[in-house]
């Protein structure tokens, strides 16, 4: 096992990564689900793992409390903007939450006796361990399966389809669209939490626009038409950076590349359950007429 502990003891905190990455993506699935282009994720993140740390290091808090803080808290700020943001759709409720993302930024950076400001928090206790990022992302995904098939998932689905005709059809669109919210920030503050616990260290610019355009590719370019892309999606961007180090300065040019090809040719995801159900029924199709 010698291998193991020298894999683990290296790569450790890359594949814990992968599965705070995993949260991240579906908690904006989420939203993306209901026909919402939110932008906030990045910030719920950022409100999570500050909660989460403070609790932690002020107040030593349990673990379990910690992360339970890193939750309720983004949930809470999303139920309060929710309330204005969510009545405005496509383009412009993405710039509403961007803006939100910049005001969270922006009080982190000039609450520097709470937040650390510019500094960040650095020391906080290691407490992540690969059972409570396994877990978190085996729970997510269990809750979520259910969600898809439940009232709750079909109700996403009609508002992602046509708002106006799930409004007609008797659909709560209001408190069904503020769920998904809330939820996807649930998910993104917990993710926040257990990163914060993972790295030592939590800085404002970690929860700026760039990881929130990061969020989204990693939704996108999975495919949202099913659980598993998000995760393999996350996954890909995650990994990508280190499989390509061989390429060194051309590394970022290489990434861009692959991604733009994805999004040409693959524009509805990797995983795309449709597509892959063609491609079979082709293959049969085939195999029938050259016997």
């Amino acid at each position: 096992m010698d291998w193991f502990n020298n894999f683990w003891a290296v790569y450790s905190n890359l594949v814990l990564t992968l599965g705070t990455n995993a949260l991240l993506a579906l908690s904006i699935y989420l939203t993306l689900s209901c026909g919402m282009l939110a932008m906030a994720n990045a910030a719920f993140m950022g409100i999570g793992a500050y909660t989460a740390a403070l609790l932690t290091m002020n107040y030593e808090t349990p673990f379990a409390v910690s992360l339970a803080g890193g939750m309720a808290a983004p949930a809470l700020v999303a139920f309060i903007i929710g309330k204005p943001t969510l009545r405005l759709s496509g383009v412009y409720l993405a710039m509403a939450t961007l803006g939100f993302g910049e005001v969270v930024r922006v009080l982190i950076l000039n609450t520097e006796d709470l937040t650390g400001g510019a500094l960040g928090l650095n020391g906080i206790p290691q407490l992540t361990q690969w059972w409570h990022v396994a877990g978190a992302v085996v729970i997510a995904l269990a809750v979520l399966w259910r969600l898809r098939r439940s009232k709750v998932g079909r109700a996403f689905e009609a508002i992602k389809e046509d708002e106006t005709a799930a409004g007609l059809m008797g659909i709560n669109v209001t408190g069904y669209k503020m769920l998904a919210f809330v939820l996807g920030a649930v998910l993104a503050g917990l993710a926040g939490a257990l990163n914060a616990h993972l790295t030592f260290f939590i800085g404002p610019n970690e929860f700026g626009f760039d990881r929130g355009v990061e969020i989204l590719t990693m939704a996108i370019l999975g495919g949202i038409n099913g659980l598993v892309g998000p995760v393999l999606g996350s996954t890909i961007l995650t990994l990508l950076p280190e499989l390509l180090r061989a390429f060194n300065d051309f590394r970022l040019v290489v990434n861009g590349l692959i991604l733009v090809l994805i999004v040409l040719f693959l524009p509805k995801g990797i995983w795309d359950p449709v597509r892959f159900r063609r491609w079979f029924r082709a293959g049969k199709t085939r195999s029938a007429s050259s016997t």
